[in-house]
């Protein structure tokens, strides 16, 4: 059986204190309640003796929270104690967690204690939380760049003293992995009383390897993690509870390790967190990010379509990410953009699946992403375009306050009606060879005008009647929808384009009503 790792989240106290990160009691409430929905084991709610306001957080969670151990943070004096329990004492399952520096440069430069001071200030400390409360952390911090046999001794004296847990800290993120997991065995092997108390690991993210550290403390014998949700806290974060506990879930047979936490309330709880102190997490954050379930490549839809384990570790569904996203781009294959297709609604023969196919690949060059509001738009545009005798190649504005707008259109022309009914302009389709091309130049009030005047050159004389613009999509890529009503001697006849440029959807859209009444 795995050894099942004990979850200290230290949201509410360390990733509180990083800027911009503070919450008001009933905000960390809501963030403690999400915690107990996820079963961490130990919710670290704060630091009572830092503020009225942090004493008054603590003790309103602690008056809510039974399905899981509350820990309040104190430094070794006696007033930061009685403070913490007094905010405790409530608790279902109460932890008094007290810390003191073991490292020479901060005994030295901060602290201005000896090596006796601290070794004696840890015990003493230790002894007399115990006497309100039977679960006493011990936390080393900086224990990464401390002396490892002068660690080893402020454990045992901690230990001696009835601390239930002792904490290695690696506060400024300084360990490597190996570091610190040969740090864990060194702790195992040469402190007195070890095996009957729990080792924990808190590392912090300076370096980018948090995550990395508290699963090589985990291997090397630690049972328990402190993390936070989001990886927030001092500088640049904590380990990562959605990180660190999906690794436990992922590699358990190598860890010979798990834990007990509900996964599929992960992405619920950094949400919440995310919205309530406006973190904005990056796109390729692991587990909650963006992009962690999204798949553009063509290569990576169809493996993923065919196996999630071709190109998934963790299924979305885990953390609780109803599905995962296709996401179309330039990258992405035929059989993604089918699926998608299907997925609409629509059902399209071979031939008008390729033709929307090249149009969406089209459109795919000038976006980053394309939606299924695009996808929608391209299908409902698609068989306008490819059944037009009059079809757009190019076109090249000119435009300005001080000049007359110029527009150049280079159009391809087919074959027209077989009774159009319309008296051949030098210009129709009835003087030209099928599939011919022809450039037009015209000169108008504005873009939109001078162009629908170059198609009027070719086409006949047509009199605009509406003309509107709408955005289909959203963002500044959105596709643009363009509806024009002409009319000419024999009747009115309406048009629609779509493009990314409102130029072009414009032209489509007259070009589109000029082909109806042909």
């Amino acid at each position: 059986m795995p050894r099942t790792i004990k979850i200290l989240d230290t949201t509410l106290r360390d990733g509180e204190q990083s800027p911009g990160c503070s919450m008001k009691p009933a905000e960390k409430l809501e963030v403690a309640r999400a915690l107990e929905r996820l079963r961490v084991d130990i919710i670290e709610a704060g630091f009572p003796a830092s503020s009225p306001g942090d004493k008054d957080a603590v003790a309103a969670v602690t008056g809510q929270i039974k399905d899981c151990a509350v820990a309040a943070l104190c430094r070794c004096r006696d007033s930061d104690i009685y403070a913490a329990w007094d905010a405790l004492r409530n608790a279902a399952a109460p932890r008094l967690h007290v810390f003191l520096a073991t490292s020479d440069l901060h005994m030295e430069k901060k602290l201005r204690m000896t090596r006796k001071q601290v070794l004696d200030s840890a015990a003493d400390a230790v002894r007399y939380a115990r006497k309100y409360c039977t679960d006493v952390q011990f936390s080393a911090e900086d224990a990464t760049r401390s002396d490892r046999d002068f660690l080893c001794r402020v454990f045992e004296a901690a230990i001696a003293a009835g601390a239930a847990t002792v904490n290695i800290a690696d506060t400024v993120g300084y360990a490597l992995p190996e570091e610190l997991s040969a740090l864990v065995r060194y702790v195992f092997e040469n402190c007195k009383g070890i095996e009957g108390v729990t080792v924990a690991v808190h590392p912090h993210n300076d370096l980018g390897m948090a995550t990395a550290n508290a699963l090589a403390g985990v291997s090397a014998g630690a049972g328990q993690a402190e993390v936070t949700l989001c990886g927030i806290g001092e500088r640049a974060g904590n380990a990562s509870l959605e990180e660190t506990v999906m690794g436990l879930r992922t590699r358990q047979n190598a860890l010979d390790a798990s834990c007990r936490v509900e996964t599929r309330h992960i992405y619920r709880s950094a949400r919440l967190l995310q919205s309530i102190i406006g973190l904005q997490v990056q796109p390729n954050k692991p587990i909650i990010g963006k992009n962690a379930f999204a798949h553009e490549a063509g290569i990576h839809q169809h493996g993923v379509m065919a196996d999630r384990l071709t190109y998934e570790i963790i299924s979305p569904e885990s953390v609780g990410i109803p599905q995962r996203e296709m996401v179309l781009g330039k990258h992405s294959g035929r059989r993604a953009f089918e699926e998608t297709v299907k997925s609409l609604g629509f059902t399209l023969d071979e031939g008008e699946l390729q033709t929307v196919f090249n149009a969406f690949k089209a459109l795919a060059d000038k976006k980053k992403a394309v939606t299924d509001s695009d996808i929608e738009a391209l299908i409902k545009d698609s068989g306008r375009e490819a059944e037009g005798y009059y079809r757009l190649e190019s076109f090249v504005i000119n435009s300005g306050n001080t000049i007359d707008g110029t527009a150049i259109l280079k159009l391809t022309v087919g074959q027209p009606a077989a009774e159009s009914g319309q008296e051949a302009s030098p210009l129709s389709p009835d003087a030209l060879d099928s599939e011919s091309s022809v450039t037009l130049v015209a000169f108008g009030d504005g873009p939109v005008d001078a162009a629908f005047k170059a198609v009027n050159s070719l086409a006949g004389e047509f009199t605009l009647k509406s003309y509107s613009l709408n955005a289909i999509t959203d963002g500044g890529d959105a596709l643009g929808e363009a509806l024009v009503r002409i009319e000419n001697g024999k009747g009115q006849y309406t048009g629609r384009g779509v493009s990314t440029d409102i130029i072009e959807a414009s032209i489509k859209a007259y070009l589109n009503a000029v082909n109806k009444s042909l």
